[in-house]
């Protein structure tokens, strides 16, 4: 296959992952509106958010197997499909349990797509192209969870809030055909049997890890119950992974982490995101809550991280190819470490020039980082294993992101209690969290 064509998949790829990343935050700043159209409190709401992730983490174990016994081009566009139409859901429905039920819907078509997009995108490069193409594929799932509030609030200004999903309906035409035109169809079907326990058992352990760890950022009330729910997860996924071990056509080949650099990628990468993941959720609250900064102010404020992604992106390639990944990955990480242990100095006496400098910086380690980690984690993954270590990467990036947020809103409680500050957080509250965000991140 051509370069031109394998860098146009990846850009129906990015898209698509952009559409996905965005729909999760997205709708933050439209709580209180649509609060009002269902006529419930907007606290009630973020069951639509969360309701997206959990739907998204439960289903992206499945899609691996789905891709083998259908073949890309199929799952991948019927993916589009789907997500395209339960933005029509989203949008039209009159109350909590339709809206709900559509985001579920949202999140199971957003599980399919990015990593059997991946795959395809994978399947169509040579290994001396990945680097560029894993950049074009990451780019648009660090800027969009950065861009959703901003833009939430733009649409719901301006327009109304049903808009919000609308906009996909556009995007997911052009999308399908992209998908048609540009994705060949191959016969890499596999007829390997579905692994039904595996999938049960992988789906309780991501949904229960993530809800857990909300449930224990939200207070001392939800704390036992938490952990326990936690507890579960974790004990799923250690059965799921020793099942899949034992059987010989598992839902995930788990072999596949015998691949140094792949094992690499996906563990270290993965406590990097959770740290990363934490910033788009603390820093407006800290602007906000500490600041006493509007929710628009704030969110430009928070542009500064998307202007550090967009300013890296040029020049990523030509740094991995120059220095190698061990170099950038070391260096880079450290800058990144210091960038978010730099946020614990900011107040609301400190110049906003300043402020920006260092989000910006933070922000081009950022997208270093995750493109040096993403390209890193395929560049040894024989094409035979490309779509275990698909669907493993995406499982592992989903849980990374919302389980940065859990653990954001966790060390904030823990934080306040320090202080001795049962009410609203203070700068100082998010001064240490920042400190705790960095050790995770080092």
């Amino acid at each position: 296959m051509s370069q031109r064509q394998s860098t146009l998949i990846a850009l129906l790829v990015a898209v698509t992952f952009f559409m996905e990343n965005l729909d999760a935050t997205v709708i933050a700043t439209a709580l209180p509106e649509m609060a009002e159209t269902f006529v419930v409190a907007a606290v009630d709401l973020n069951i639509g958010m969360s309701a997206y992730m959990l739907a998204i983490a439960a289903f992206i174990p499945i899609s691996g197997w789905l891709a083998d016994r259908f073949g890309s081009r199929q799952v991948f566009g019927g993916a589009i499909v789907l997500f395209t139409v339960s933005s029509v859901l989203c949008g039209i429905s009159t109350g909590l349990e339709s809206f709900v039920a559509a985001r579920v819907l949202q999140g199971i078509s957003g599980a399919m797509m990015v990593p059997v997009g991946r795959l395809a995108v994978m399947r169509a490069t040579e290994k001396k192209d990945l680097v560029r193409v894993i950049s074009l594929i990451t780019w648009p799932g660090l800027v969009a969870p950065v861009l959703g509030p901003p833009l939430g609030g733009l649409i719901v200004t301006h327009a109304s809030w049903p808009w919000i999903f609308y906009l996909n309906l556009p995007l997911g035409v052009l999308a399908l055909i992209a998908t048609g035109v540009l994705i060949p169809r191959r016969n890499e079907v596999s007829r390997r049997a579905f692994d039904f326990g595996g999938f049960v058992l992988l789906g309780v352990a991501c949904t229960a890890l993530l809800y857990g760890m909300e449930m224990l950022g939200q207070g001392r009330s939800s704390q036992w119950p938490g952990f326990l729910v936690t507890l579960l997860g974790l004990i799923c996924g250690a059965v799921a992974w020793a099942h899949m071990r034992k059987r010989e056509q598992p839902l995930m080949n788990v072999s596949v982490i015998g691949i140094c650099t792949f094992s690499v990628s996906l563990f270290g990468g993965s406590l990097f995101r959770i740290a990363i993941s934490t910033l788009p959720f603390l820093l407006p609250l800290m602007f906000q809550l500490g600041f006493g900064l509007s929710a628009f102010d704030s969110g430009l404020l928070v542009l500064g991280v998307f202007a550090g992604n967009l300013a890296m992106k040029p020049f990523t390639t030509a740094i991995m190819q120059r220095w190698g990944f061990r170099p950038v990955l070391m260096v880079n990480g450290v800058i990144g470490v210091l960038a978010i242990a730099a946020c614990a100095l900011l107040d609301e006496h400190m110049g906003r020039p300043l402020i920006l400098l260092i989000l910006f910086v933070g922000g081009l380690s950022r997208s270093m980082q995750f493109t040096a980690f993403n390209t890193l984690g395929f560049a040894d993954v024989p094409k035979a294993q490309m779509s275990d270590a698909s669907t493993m990467f995406s499982m592992f990036f989903q849980l990374s992101m919302g389980l940065g947020v859990a653990i954001a809103a966790l060390l904030l409680r823990g934080s306040m209690y320090l202080h001795g500050n049962e009410g609203q957080a203070h700068t100082a509250d998010f001064q240490l969290t920042f400190i705790g965000v960095a050790e995770i991140a080092l």
